[in-house]
């Protein structure tokens, strides 16, 4: 299976700059959305959410700007699940147009599952881990991204 397609809009007037480029905010909103998606692929949908007060939370999210992105662009996301635990998922999401074949973004995240009336980590049920783990054994074949790990700094 290759990566999920999570999302899919057109570049909105309201979210480009004056040089008519997709703002710096945008592009996370794009992926937030994505990872709202994902949340609904594993089961972690609005009905889930109020019936366990389960959700999860972004601890730690890393953006590359790679290509510029036009008014009026139409891009998806492409959803990758780099890796598990019984409280975490470590996402990554990349940009695409059709036409283009390289990712025009890319975002690595961490999310924590959380019980709202904590607010607390919590273990995900075992029907989330199970959707998960079938995910995970899915893209067993895809890379690993490019931009996974990354660490921002300047040459010493």
């Amino acid at each position: 299976m290759p990566a999920l397609t999570t999302y899919r809009t057109p570049v909105l007037p309201d979210w480009v700059d004056y040089n008519g480029h997709l703002r710096d905010a945008f592009y996370l909103l794009i992926f937030s959305y994505a990872t709202d998606a994902f949340m609904e692929c594993i089961g972690l949908d609005g009905d889930n959410r109020e019936a366990t007060g389960h959700s999860l939370f972004t601890l730690e999210c890393h953006l590359n700007y790679l290509h510029e992105v036009k008014l009026g662009t139409e891009v998806t996301v492409q959803t990758q699940v780099i890796g598990h635990d019984r409280k975490r998922v470590h996402l990554y999401h990349s940009l695409h147009r059709e036409g283009f074949a390289e990712a025009l973004a890319a975002s690595e995240q961490m999310l924590l599952h959380v019980d709202l009336a904590g607010p607390k980590s919590a273990p995900f049920e075992a029907a989330v881990l199970a959707r998960l783990q079938g995910i995970v054994v899915e893209q067993e074949d895809l890379p690993v991204p490019a931009f996974v790990g990354r660490v921002i700094g300047l040459p010493k």
